[in-house]
């Protein structure tokens, strides 16, 4: 972990007190590799299984307006937008950073992917200045201070909803939702501990798509199957509006077509 990373995360959490729940969902993912697969030879643009994530995860969002929101002095307070936060790592795989998509309910799978890669090469590249700066008390200050900054940054930043300039901080920095892929690294499935600061209600995380057995039409056959897993914050939802949040995901991943107005893959 790189250093500064390690620093912050010490100074982030205590101990477990948090109403968090957890979500687990397995999805075939065949219909979202053949969509990818589709548009990379359509585009020339390199989709990847996490845009297509993305974008089920901000239609569900927009479905499940109570979850698309932020707590504020202890009242709900809905986000007029659906702001999605992708974690990307670089130096290796020792340091992340968040890329936020604005309303990304609205934009199309290819202008995410477009939009994420611009994001993520200006971080690997170290031209995010916004970034740069942002780590400038993370630097600084011993852990027991920086506890206290973080905390008021993220009552400023998140539960008010006001940028801090000088820290290269936006307003709602992390949006509405926050997701991570572990696939790349191999990892099957895990649970993202929710980052306090952040003011974010949900956090998803994506493992590898694999083969596993899986019923189709009365048969089992081995397929591609791909790990969801969810750690929701408990005072924006209850189980309602969780199946709600699922139904949407697995539709638009189970027929990823449909957010071209397609009923299934082109013929020809």
């Amino acid at each position: 972990m790189n250093p500064l990373r390690r620093k912050m995360a010490i100074a982030a959490w205590d101990s477990p007190r948090e109403p968090n729940i957890y979500g687990r969902m397995s999805l075939d993912a065949e219909p979202a590799l053949a969509y990818v697969d589709h548009l990379r030879k359509t585009t020339g643009e390199k989709v990847t299984l996490t845009t297509v994530v993305g974008k089920a995860v901000a239609l569900g969002l927009r479905a499940t307006p109570t979850l698309n929101g932020r707590l504020r002095l202890g009242v709900f307070v809905p986000h007029e937008r659906v702001n999605v936060t992708f974690l990307v790592s670089f130096e290796e795989g020792r340091n992340l950073a968040k890329a936020r998509i604005d309303d990304l309910d609205r934009k199309s799978v290819i202008e995410a992917t477009i939009e994420l890669r611009e994001l993520a090469d200006k971080l690997r590249q170290g031209r995010d200045k916004a970034f740069d700066k942002s780590m400038g008390p993370v630097r600084l200050l011993p852990t027991w201070a920086l506890k206290r900054v973080l905390r008021a940054v993220g009552f400023v930043t998140a539960d008010l909803g006001l940028s801090l300039p000088s820290l290269g901080l936006e307003a709602l920095p992390f949006g509405s939702c926050v997701i991570t892929n572990v696939g790349t690294f191999g990892l099957d499935e895990g649970y993202i501990p929710p980052t306090p600061f952040a003011g974010v209600p949900l956090w998803l995380l994506i493992g590898a798509a694999k083969d596993a057995p899986m019923a189709v039409d009365g048969k089992v056959v081995v397929r591609k199957q791909l790990t969801l897993t969810a750690t929701i914050d408990h005072r924006f939802m209850d189980g309602a509006q969780g199946a709600t949040l699922a139904k949407t995901i697995r539709r638009v991943m189970e027929n990823p077509w449909e957010l071209d107005g397609l009923d299934g893959p082109p013929k020809g």
